[in-house]
């Protein structure tokens, strides 16, 4: 898991979203649906809208997402938690 975007940077503004890329070893609609529906319960709690992008090790690692701007960003920039 990473933290990425403008609170990952550090210029967050009042109302920003929380970026978080997710990497899972397998990937189904079953478990990325959870996925959102803990980010939403989370954010509620803490009065934040989370923004999951999630990706099974599979998509990362040989599919032509791992060629993606964004995902090589978020390797070079977001925050491990």
């Amino acid at each position: 898991m990473r933290v990425f975007g403008s609170r990952a940077r550090g210029d967050v503004a009042e109302h920003s979203d929380m970026d978080v890329f997710i990497e899972v070893e397998t990937l189904n609609k079953e478990l990325e649906y959870r996925i959102y529906d803990i980010a939403w319960e989370v954010g509620l709690d803490h009065s934040v809208f989370i923004s999951p992008l999630v990706f099974s090790r599979y998509e990362i690692e040989e599919s032509p997402l791992r060629a993606s701007p964004i995902v090589r960003n978020i390797e070079a920039e977001g925050l491990r938690i």
